[in-house]
Parts: structure tokens; sequence; C-alpha cells
């Protein structure tokens, strides 16, 4: 995690510290690179807290952390996992080309919930960030993620699975909310391994090339092995596209 341990927002689902944060630290970018050399990754996951202090949002230091770490260790992918840049202009431009394998930005619930569980942030405008990169760089595999059990309805999940591939997403994970403490939203309902699964099927036939649905799923969970199916997965729909077997 990049830019801080205390984050300008104050979600009702997240239990990083919420504050004014600390000015960025310039060496970041090429510390985060020489981690990853160290430690032989293969792939990493790059997140970050929200900047909304910033006037870009940090999507320059984001871009920076990206650029070293690909410079530093050219044979490993890499995925990012943003805020929404709301209100900092073309924020998201300057990550996108960065160029990272995978970005990924989780919707986290359904709309109508986003004014108690996400408050600073806007449903469609996520939304529009995730389809952005597609339409920039369609290489890009992207990604987005919905906890479950915070009082949404079947058919407000099946919507956004719609919306996401209407951006065009690649891949979606689903997973069970947990409260982190007494503080943030309750738990509505501990959804079953069986509507974990439904809801997989039913993510598949919309066309999504990856889906991880279960109780324990989260965003970057099993990272590099999902990447790796992604590009088997993107591998397979271009060659049924050409035509071959």
């Amino acid at each position: 995690m990049i830019m801080g341990d205390t984050c300008t927002r104050a979600c009702a689902f997240c239990n990083v510290r919420t504050g004014k944060p600390a000015p960025l630290d310039p060496d970041e970018p090429q510390n985060a690179a020489r981690a990853v050399v160290e430690m032989g990754l293969r792939h990493v996951v790059v997140t970050s807290v929200d900047r909304d202090d910033l006037d870009d949002g940090g999507a320059a230091h984001f871009a920076k952390t990206v650029r070293a770490i690909r410079q530093a260790a050219p044979n490993t992918t890499i995925e990012i996992l943003t805020p929404d840049f709301l209100r900092k202009g073309k924020s998201a431009e300057i990550v996108i080309d960065s160029r990272p394998d995978v970005f990924n930005h989780n919707l986290e619930t359904v709309p109508r919930l986003y004014l108690s569980i996400r408050p600073g942030a806007r449903y469609f405008h996520s939304l529009r960030l995730l389809q952005s990169v597609k339409e920039r760089d369609p290489n890009q595999f992207t990604k987005s993620g919905l906890m479950v059990g915070l009082g949404e309805t079947r058919e407000e999940v099946m919507q956004v699975m719609d919306d996401m591939r209407s951006a065009d997403v690649d891949f979606i994970t689903i997973g069970q909310y947990l409260q982190p403490t007494r503080k943030h939203a309750p738990v509505d309902r501990f959804v079953t391994p069986e509507e974990f699964e439904s809801l997989e099927v039913l993510a598949r036939s919309k066309g999504f090339l990856m889906v991880s649905s279960s109780p324990l799923t989260r965003s970057s969970h099993h990272a590099g092995e999902d990447f790796a199916q992604l590009q088997q997965a993107r591998a397979r729909q271009e060659n049924k596209s050409s035509g071959k077997s």
C-alpha cells in the first residue's frame, strides 16, 4: 500500500485510519521497486489509500511506482488497485498510461447503498473509470469487486454485473462482507456457499473472463494465479474469435 496509512475518506466497511495524511514520500516508488526485486515477486499488487488532499489524487505517484517496478523487475506482472480519483480531472489517464497489467477498482457495493457504505464515492464515476481504462488501452485487464451481505438484493447484484460488463470489465470478485469493528456497518446476512456458486455461474454467463465468488474471496487474494488464468482465458477467447481450435 502506497501513499501512507491515513485515508481522506471514511467508508463504512473499511478499517484504514481516516485523517490528514502525511506528505508523499518521493522515494517510495523506488523503495517499492527495490522491495519487489528483493522478495523475488512474480506478480505484485499496488494499492493505496484515498488521497483527496492531492491535486491529482496521487495519480502521478501511482504511475511513478508502476514504472519504477517495471524498470527494476521487467518480468514481474503488475496489478494496481486504485482510488476513484473523483473530481481529479485527467488523473486516471496518468495511471492508465503507466500501463499496469491489471487495473482494478472496486465498486464495492450496489448503487442504492453508496450513501451509507461508500459516501465519499459516486457509483457511476467508478463505473466510468473502469470503462475509460478499456477505451484508452484495450490490452489492460480490468477488474472490480463486490462485497455481499450488506443488504443488497440479488437483482441489484445482477444489475451491477451488467453494468460492469457494459464497461468491459474482465474480472469480477464477489466476497462476504465482514464487519471490521462495532463502529462499522453491520453484517446484514451471511451469504451461503451455494449462493456464491450461483452468482459465479451467473457472472460467467454474462461474459466475464474470470470470476472469483466465495465467502472468503478478496480482491487481491491469489492475484498472481488469477492473472495467469486471465491470460489463458483471453487466449481462448481470441482463438475462438479467429476460428482456431
